[in-house]
Order: C-alpha cells, then sequence, then structure tokens
C-alpha cells in the first residue's frame, strides 16, 4: 500500500512538472537535428527590473531548416497573444543570444530585417542579434509595423559563423512591444522567453534534464524503500 502510494506521488509530481514551465530558456541545435523545434511564450515588462505587465503575451516557434557550410537556418513562426487588460499592442521584433556568437544574420518575411551586437530595452542590454519588422539602426524597434493583437508573422532566417561548426546554442530570447494601450503609463515594453515545448528531428517531445533527474530521483529512493521494507519483514521472521 505504501509503495503504492508513493508512485502516485511521484506521477503527481512528474504531471505538475511537466505541465508548468519545466524547460530552460536555451536550446542546443546540432547540425543534425534537421526538423527540431523549439516553441517559447513570452510576457511582457517596462523598465528595468519592471514587474510583469499582465495580458502582454506572445510566442515564439523555431525550427531547424537545414545546416550549410558555416550557416544554420530556420523557419520562425510569432504570434501576438496579448489579452484584456491589454487592448492593443504590437510586437515589432524579437531577439537572441547565440553561442558561438554569429558573424551575420539575414532574414525575410514578418521580421525581414537584422541587426548585430545591439541594446534592447527595459535593461536587457546588448543582444547577439534581434530581427525587426523595419529598418531602423537599432532593436529598439520603430515605424509602424509588427504583429497587432491575435496576428501571427512567419518567415525565415539564417546565422552564419566565421567557421563551420558542430552545435549552435540560441538562449535569452526576448520580444519587443510598442503601441501598448489599456495600461495606464505604458506605450512600449519588451518580454522574456520560457522555453514551453521542443521536439526533436522526429517529432517527438524532449522532456527537460532536470526532470530526468527528478523522476530518477524518486525511483532511487521508491528502491531504498522497498529494500528497507524487504529487511524488515526479514528481521521480524528471524526473530
Amino acid at each position: 500500500m505504501r509503495i503504492t502510494k508513493t508512485l502516485a506521488s511521484l506521477a503527481a509530481i512528474a504531471t505538475f512538472a511537466i505541465a508548468g514551465n519545466a524547460f530552460a530558456d536555451s536550446m542546443i541545435f546540432g547540425a543534425g537535428d534537421t526538423g527540431k523545434t523549439v516553441t517559447l511564450n513570452y510576457n511582457g515588462y517596462s523598465g528595468s527590473g519592471g514587474a510583469s505587465i499582465n495580458g502582454l503575451t506572445g510566442s515564439t516557434t523555431f525550427t531547424l531548416t537545414g545546416v550549410s557550410g558555416n550557416t544554420y537556418n530556420f523557419d520562425y513562426s510569432v504570434s501576438n497573444t496579448s489579452s484584456a487588460p491589454v487592448t492593443g499592442s504590437r510586437i515589432s521584433s524579437f531577439a537572441f543570444n547565440t553561442d558561438p556568437t554569429i558573424a551575420s544574420a539575414t532574414s525575410t518575411g514578418a521580421f525581414s530585417q537584422t541587426t548585430l551586437n545591439s541594446n534592447y530595452p527595459n535593461g536587457i542590454g546588448t543582444v547577439d542579434v534581434c530581427f525587426k519588422d523595419a529598418t531602423t539602426g537599432s532593436c529598439a524597434g520603430g515605424a509602424s509595423g509588427g504583429l497587432t493583437l491575435g496576428q501571427t508573422g512567419t518567415g525565415a532566417f539564417s546565422l552564419s559563423f566565421s567557421s563551420p561548426v558542430s552545435a549552435v546554442t540560441l538562449s535569452d530570447f526576448f520580444v519587443r512591444y510598442q503601441s501598448i494601450t489599456g495600461v495606464p503609463g505604458i506605450s512600449s515594453a519588451s518580454g522574456a522567453g520560457t522555453i514551453s515545448s521542443s521536439t526533436s528531428t522526429g517529432g517527438t517531445s524532449v522532456p527537460e534534464p532536470g526532470m530526468i533527474g527528478l523522476f530518477g530521483a524518486g525511483l532511487v529512493g521508491l528502491a531504498l524503500a522497498r529494500r528497507r521494507q524487504t529487511l524488515r519483514r526479514s528481521e521480524a521472521r528471524a526473530a
């Protein structure tokens, strides 16, 4: 009975962890990972260290489509998922850091402009690359384009390196919101992304490493508890 209850508890812990954002905000794409996909959800905040803005949200999905020489090619999809109390906003750019550092980047589609090594607003600081809706000199945004509430934009981008690399790590994901309405005193903001799901090249969901460790530790604990129970029964019989 105790063992059954322990198993049920472990299952509940695993389910809770999987339901939450158990993934770290970085993802490795290897040279052989064509088809691998990562999806992120973004919050929204204004000012350095500012509190989260309720209702200001977005999401992105990146898929590795191939590697050619020194270049990693991706498809992307960006959605403005903001909701009440936000009555209006537009996502004007998205950004992230790379390891190793990229030498150049190109993009097509909804965010066809790129800028390297530029400051991202709201205390984020310098990012390796940002993808924008307009030709501007920085990642802060500008003009009047972008994705408004409920809109999704797609395209492709390429990250080129000074020499061939076996794997690329993308991390520190951000989006830029502008023309915000419905939130008094705030017209622009940024958002940080957390990986919500990922798939391997075969379309299989990839568990977060920490979750595997947690479940493994639980199984070890269960085995030890079962061993102690068996020893106690043996000692009782011997007595």
